[in-house]
């Protein structure tokens, strides 16, 4: 029987004694190799060019440079490392933030060791692992109450309808009906649990649909 594959890991975090807790943990499990460490995001980029690990392990609050940054960063640079962000905090900004820089997984710091370690080896493998806290607040910020996203076109509807366009004007503008237009609010108004124009476009810019 063949022994695991190494998972070679970067450690980033500002507080010292955060590193020292994880690099211990994972040399005492087999399987995992910590590389380095870092303790802001512009260290972290400069250790994972020369490391090129295959897992780094991003907090996102430091001073000297922000683990969102850093990800993005990286992400741009096409590097091979996958992001696992490890941090005390879930917020949505945070999350979402993280995520659409290009994290592949979102771990609040309070994780049992083991699921810490199911993690990075889901990572490493380019899985994307969120922990429970952090996976319904993700849902919940991108779905409406009914459970169901605005498709594309729904979101150009609604997007022209805060302009103040008429549906006269957005059926020209989008070369369907006024009939098809009229069947795009209605979806959309029952996604976004609003009866009119008016609380459909507050509602977009308050659930950051609308920019």
């Amino acid at each position: 029987m063949t022994a695991e594959p190494l998972i070679t890991l970067l450690i980033v975090d500002d507080h010292p004694v955060v590193r020292d807790g994880l690099r211990g943990m994972f040399e005492s499990s087999p399987g995992f190799r910590v590389l380095g460490e870092a303790a802001d995001g512009v260290e972290a980029l400069a250790r994972a060019a020369a490391l090129d690990p295959d897992v780094v392990l991003m907090d996102l609050r430091m001073p000297g440079g922000s683990g969102v940054a850093a990800i993005r960063e990286l992400t741009r640079r096409g590097a091979r490392a996958k992001v696992l962000v490890l941090t005390t905090y879930d917020t949505d900004s945070d999350t979402l933030s993280a995520i659409e820089a290009g994290a592949t997984g979102y771990l609040l710091k309070d994780a049992p060791r083991e699921e810490l370690f199911t993690a990075v080896r889901a990572a490493a493998e380019g899985r994307t692992v969120l922990s429970p806290a952090i996976a319904s607040r993700l849902v919940s910020a991108v779905r409406s109450p009914g459970g169901e996203p605005l498709s594309a076109r729904e979101r150009e509807v609604l997007a022209l309808v805060a302009r103040g366009t008429s549906n006269r004007e957005i059926a020209r503008e989008l070369f369907i009906s006024e009939a098809t237009v009229k069947t795009h609010l209605t979806h959309l108004y029952a996604k976004l649990g609003v009866k009119d124009r008016a609380a459909a476009v507050a509602t977009g810019y308050e659930r950051g649909i609308l920019g």
